[in-house]
């Protein structure tokens, strides 16, 4: 079982499959993450990475398996990570959540560093129409964007904001997060 978030420390919760996870991420990358993050309009955010649950480990033994994007591409690995902040998919999207998670995987898609700058370049009114088609078929997808993709395949649609397709940086999912955690005194995110 892992913590809600930094502020509780009785609340815990048991990740399912097709929940969304946060992460903090250490050294250089996340460092260069949280710069970049800064440059989109975000400050500096501290929970870096998204990853989404696609096996459940029943006994408690070793953890949930996770999909997560990586620089080789998405990958589906065991949960490596503590001090998780979850988004909890609702239950009649997380069958269809887990087989997108699972196809991004199968089909190792592609990270995107390159879609932090034009997430950023958008901040600075580059013209949309560029960014946005880059962003829509590039076929590359950080961490951020392969879970909000995930969701929005399988009806769980996390902004209600009119964000481009692909418009996720991590910190707007931490952002997601705060927002419902302030509100609902610590229960887990379950949607816009």
């Amino acid at each position: 079982m892992v913590h809600l978030g930094p502020t509780s420390t009785t609340k815990t919760y048991r990740p399912r499959v097709g929940d969304i996870g946060l992460v903090r991420i250490s050294g250089a990358g996340g460092r260069i993450i949280r710069g970049l993050q800064w440059a989109d309009g975000c400050g500096f955010e501290d929970y870096e990475h998204a990853l989404g649950v696609v096996e459940n480990d029943p006994a408690g033994d070793t953890g949930p398996v996770i999909v997560e994007a990586e620089p080789g591409g998405a990958v589906k690995v065991p949960l490596h990570y503590t001090g998780v902040r979850w988004l909890v998919c609702p239950n009649e999207y997380r069958s269809e959540m887990v087989h997108f998670l699972n196809l991004c995987a199968d089909q190792k898609i592609p990270y995107s560093w390159l879609d932090y700058a034009a997430i950023g370049a958008r901040r600075f009114h580059v013209p949309g129409g560029f960014l946005q088609n880059y962003i829509r078929t590039s076929q590359h997808m950080m961490c951020s964007q392969l879970v909000d993709w995930c969701a929005n395949k399988a009806g769980w649609h996390l902004f209600d904001d009119g964000r481009w397709e692909g418009y996720v940086p991590p910190c707007d999912l931490n952002k997601l997060w705060h927002k419902h955690y302030d509100l609902h005194n610590g229960t887990a995110f379950q949607g816009a």
